[in-house]
């Protein structure tokens, strides 16, 4: 028995940048335990797979070490999939997940995630935060992750955490952002306690990072980019209670995963 998966790599318009993922789309569901054990073989940051639902894809998304309840850029590389691999008819695809529904649309070269806003609670800055970090946090917020936010792109680049520290913090992982040199805002992402040391471009995190930005900069169009290795730029809206995330998407791998029946 064998499975088809396909390798995308998300927020880019060349391969061996943005973030890449896997896609399985599958007839039924596998059990869970297999799908870990599949996205634990491929060791990205996550691995999606889908079935469909009704006029819906039923998605969920794998890091190497559990299953997460939302996930942009593995959306978008799924959407990417469906669109030119398997021809999925019209200019948009509706998700349904642990998080609700979510919609992927067609915009020219672009895909456009239109995801829920993610609320998050200012928090005092404690030293742990900082110590983890390595550098002075001017504010901090707590939702799904712990944000920082610092005081200049600069200092995020620089930024060299202590892992095995982030790991200890509450929250999925820690997201770091500051004002932007050439976009409105950047941001890293670090999440070692499921499995991901940085994350390279991370759709999620804007959820909370666009109304952030959105209130202080006093404007509902922003222009974002992850400053990981590979880095990735994500094109923002804030409309209402949803934020829409555009980005580029590059299909780099497909092949065949066998299993052992036995």
């Amino acid at each position: 028995m064998y499975l088809e998966f396909h390798q995308v790599d998300a927020f880019t318009p060349r391969p061996f940048a943005g973030n890449p993922a896997m896609v399985y789309r599958l007839d039924s569901w596998l059990g869970e335990g297999l799908m870990q054990q599949i996205a634990s073989e491929h060791n990205l940051a996550e691995t999606a797979f889908l079935v469909r639902e009704g006029a819906a894809w039923h998605i969920r998304w794998f890091t190497p070490a559990t299953e997460i309840p939302l996930c942009g850029h593995a959306t978008l590389a799924s959407a990417k999939v469906l669109f030119e691999l398997y021809e999925e008819a019209g200019e948009a695809i509706d998700f349904v997940c642990q998080s609700g529904a979510l919609r992927v649309t067609r915009e020219g070269e672009r895909l456009v995630l239109d995801f829920p806003t993610a609320q998050a609670q200012q928090v005092p800055v404690s030293t742990a935060l900082e110590q983890a970090l390595g550098l002075p946090v001017l504010e901090a917020w707590q939702g799904n992750e712990l944000m920082a936010v610092v005081a200049s792109e600069q200092a995020l680049r620089a930024c060299r955490p202590d892992l095995r520290a982030l790991a200890e913090l509450p929250g999925l992982g820690v997201i770091v952002t500051a004002p932007g040199e050439r976009h409105d805002f950047v941001s890293r992402y670090f999440a070692p306690g499921i499995g991901i040391d940085e994350d390279p471009v991370t759709g999620s995190t804007h959820c909370s990072l666009i109304p952030y930005w959105a209130k202080r900069l006093g404007k509902q169009e922003l222009s974002a980019y992850q400053c990981s290795r590979r880095g990735g730029e994500l094109h923002c809206r804030l409309q209402g209670e949803r934020v829409q995330i555009a980005g580029e998407a590059v299909l780099v791998a497909s092949g065949r995963l066998y299993l052992n029946e036995a």
